[in-house]
């Protein structure tokens, strides 16, 4: 004990020195001495509470003096599959507690993210059990993993987006030898990019069903936290989970938000994000292949121009407002099911001119909410008809995409030496 007893000595001149107070922690736990380690760790939560490493080593510790509520009340955090030591003592902890079904779902989710892992006492309660069923199919438990029943014929037009995606995303997924051959692996990132309410999420659920791989959905909520590193922690544990689920869509929504240019950015915490998504997409210590990440802004002009680097977020696809056909279809997808009368749906397309899908929508729920009414006065339904919509149309005016294309433009005419807005040239050429 003499070597420790010169680190306590050190600790009393720096008590504030975090990573010397959990290596001492780590002696006494080599020395079974529970009770001291136990204080330390606490005395490093005190200061740092987010520290992963001090509290995964409380945790074991309370698992080794049969603290085993405290231990699972603790690791809960760090089951995400990146802490596999957290994992092995949360199954432990759970197996003493006699929770064997909770117990025996997340050691199938270790041998699967660590197929050399062994544990004496989980493998001879769930080795055997489990053995057959580790195979491509395993889901693991985040809350985040889907599976999506859309295709490309739940999406209303659009039929130049469809074959974009079907040439840069769907072939490679589908003929992943032919690819290899060449020396290119599936997946990649992909930028969808366009104005509001346009349906970018809506053709990722669809472009995932296409593929049948799993999908991904996440929102900035879910990401940005006010603690320092929290979200780099899980900005990195939906990554891993994409790759225990391939094939596998990471659809990332207004990813300006964590991906904004790091000139622009104040705080380090913001730079520090978006070296860790340059990070997670270059696959540094991961193979990602399989995994394709789907990323959607508004506002492209804002990304960081390391994001588009090749390798990255390399291939660009442009989501336009919907054209006549396109509203048309969307039309009668909203009113599929619905009491409806003679529906004239290409005069209310032309009538839409500029309106996004969620234009649409917003427009048919003003006009149900007007026929509801109605049809509680006369006690029972009531079909819409062309001029409800038309009615409800007048009162929703397509502001968002209007405002979007004015600001596009401006991007497109006067910013666009590397010609990354072509398209939106060509879309307002057009029109």
């Amino acid at each position: 004990m003499q070597d420790i007893n010169a680190l306590l000595e050190a600790l009393k001149f720096s008590p504030e020195n975090i990573p010397l107070r959990i290596h001492v922690a780590g002696l006494y736990i080599q020395s079974e001495n529970y009770e001291e380690a136990i204080l330390h760790l606490k005395e490093a939560l005190k200061q740092s509470p987010s520290n992963s490493e001090a509290s995964i080593l409380l945790g074991q510790c309370y698992y080794l003096t049969e603290n085993y509520s405290a231990s699972i009340i603790l690791l809960e955090n760090y089951i995400d599959g990146k802490y596999p030591k957290a994992l092995q003592y949360y199954c432990l902890s759970l197996f003493k507690e006699g929770d064997m079904d909770l117990a025996e779902k997340h050691y199938k989710q270790l041998i699967h993210s660590y197929p050399d892992f062994s544990d004496d006492a989980l493998d001879d309660a769930f080795r055997a059990k489990n053995s057959e069923d580790l195979d491509q199919d395993f889901v693991d438990d985040t809350p985040f993993v889907e599976h999506c029943d859309l295709s490309f014929k739940d999406v209303g037009g659009m039929d130049g987006v469809k074959k974009q995606i079907d040439l840069k995303i769907l072939k490679p997924l589908q003929h992943p030898d032919l690819y290899k051959a060449y020396g290119k692996k599936s997946g990649g990132g992909i930028l969808m990019y366009g104005p509001p309410g346009c349906g970018k999420t809506y053709i990722a659920k669809a472009t995932a069903g296409e593929m049948n791989a799993r999908f991904i959905n996440v929102s900035l909520n879910e990401i940005l936290s006010q603690w320092q590193g929290e979200s780099e922690r899980i900005l990195n544990e939906l990554f891993n989970s994409a790759r225990r689920n391939t094939p596998c869509v990471l659809f990332i929504d207004e990813i300006d938000a964590i991906a904004a240019k790091r000139s622009d950015l104040r705080n380090s915490a913001g730079k520090t994000l978006v070296n860790q998504l340059l990070s997670e997409l270059d696959g540094f210590e991961k193979n990602n292949e399989g995994v394709l990440v789907i990323g959607a802004t508004n506002v492209p002009w804002h990304l960081d121009a390391a994001i588009l680097r090749p390798g990255r977020f390399d291939r660009l696809i442009f989501i336009p407002p919907p054209d006549s056909e396109s509203r048309e279809s969307i039309f009668k997808i909203h009113l599929k099911d619905k009491p409806v009368g003679k529906i004239n749906y290409p005069k209310l397309a032309k009538h839409s001119k500029n309106y996004s899908g969620a234009d649409i929508s917003a427009c048919i729920d003003g006009c149900i909410e007007m026929k509801l009414e109605e049809a509680f006065e006369k006690n029972g339904t009531i079909d819409i008809e062309t001029s409800d919509l038309a009615s409800a149309m007048k009162k929703h005016k397509p502001v968002a995409v209007n405002e979007w294309l004015k600001t596009a433009r401006n991007y497109a005419v006067y910013s666009n030496e590397s010609g990354l807005y072509n398209e939106i040239l060509e879309y307002i050429n057009k029109k």
